[in-house]
């Protein structure tokens, strides 16, 4: 449904987007992520057309956001961080007015309204001013316009910022209703939003992906040697223990649950055996241990490790750079 292909855009001698390219299948919820600054609202205004690129190119359903930019547009429901409503017209008013700019046919705007504010749930604030409704309120009439004219891709700018818990529960809920029917990109700083949400993650850092799997699949990654141990014992002297021990590349304290016991986090070398090593450990020292299991990484540390370490992408998507960078055009040589 939405394809990426050698993506760049340039500021100056500035690269906000280095070369990237992905594709989002039909009807996939995709957790588009990254820190400030790291090109990923640059690389959804471009999808939605509101920029354009330095170089690539991007289709939704087949046509070219720049050379058929009607066609892909209508294709297209975009809600931005701050919804684009205008507060003195009713909630009505104010989507009947957006069906006439998307060209929605005057016989089938009252019907797609009201199948639209039901979906949405704010058919009983139908008839109110916008500016006299909730901030939760108004983001649900903001991913209303987003769907007026029935798109077949939502992207979705942190659809629950600045919302509080119970309206941020609502949108969830709401959106993940819509990725049953649409192919949807979300942009959001509240991963366990996105964990809740979203068939894949894409990470991006430095105006390029550094990781693209199912969450699950991403921890698997990155947790596949990071153990938590549990020693009844001298916290300190067992820190001590594992930190002299070259194939730990990293120990660290943690909260446990049992009185006269410490808890460590540990990772090692590739093909270091964690396990083994505790054993050792234990054994020389004198340690009792009472706990070892495999620790899964969270989304939150995954996103902390992607961004500050190497790329961690999938092998799909390492395919799809390889074969698109041999048919990238002259401009993005430039």
């Amino acid at each position: 449904m939405i394809e990426v292909n050698n993506l760049v855009k340039n500021y100056g001698k500035y690269e906000a987007v280095k070369n990237i390219s992905f594709k989002v299948e039909d009807g996939e919820v995709l957790g588009f992520l990254g820190p400030n600054g790291a090109g990923k609202s640059t690389t959804m205004n471009i999808i939605t057309g509101y920029i354009s690129a330095t170089s690539g190119e991007v289709k939704i359903g087949g046509y070219d956001i720049l050379k058929n930019p009607s066609e892909a547009k209508k294709r297209i429901g975009y809600l931005p961080e701050i919804p684009p409503v205008y507060i003195d017209m009713t909630v009505t008013e104010y989507l009947t007015f957006v069906a006439d700019l998307k060209g929605v046919k005057k016989a089938e705007v009252k019907a797609m309204l009201a199948d639209i504010m039901e979906k949405i749930k704010i058919t009983h604030v139908a008839g109110k001013l916008i500016k006299n409704l909730s901030k939760g309120y108004r983001q649900r009439v903001g991913l209303a316009q987003a769907m007026v004219g029935y798109p077949d891709v939502l992207i979705l700018d942190e659809p629950t910022v600045g919302l509080d818990p119970k309206q941020i529960i609502e949108i969830r809920d709401v959106i993940h209703e819509l990725g049953k029917t649409h192919t949807v990109i979300l942009s959001s700083h509240i991963l366990s939003e996105i964990s809740a949400v979203c068939n894949r993650v894409m990470i991006i850092n430095k105006g390029q992906i550094v990781a693209s799997d199912t969450p699950d699949g991403l921890s698997a990654k990155l947790s596949q040697n990071r153990y938590r141990v549990r020693f009844k014992g001298d916290e300190k002297a067992v820190l001590e223990a594992f930190k002299a021990k070259d194939e730990v590349t990293f120990v660290q304290l943690d909260i446990s649950d049992e009185e006269g016991t410490c808890d460590i986090l540990i990772e090692g070398t590739e093909g270091t055996d964690i396990r083994e090593i505790a054993f050792e450990v234990a054994v020389k020292n004198n340690f009792v241990l009472l706990l070892m299991k495999s620790e899964k990484m969270s989304l939150e540390d995954v996103f902390l490790q992607v961004t500050e370490n190497e790329p961690v992408a999938d092998e799909k998507l390492e395919a799809e750079a390889d074969e698109n960078a041999e048919e990238a055009p002259k401009e993005a040589e430039e």
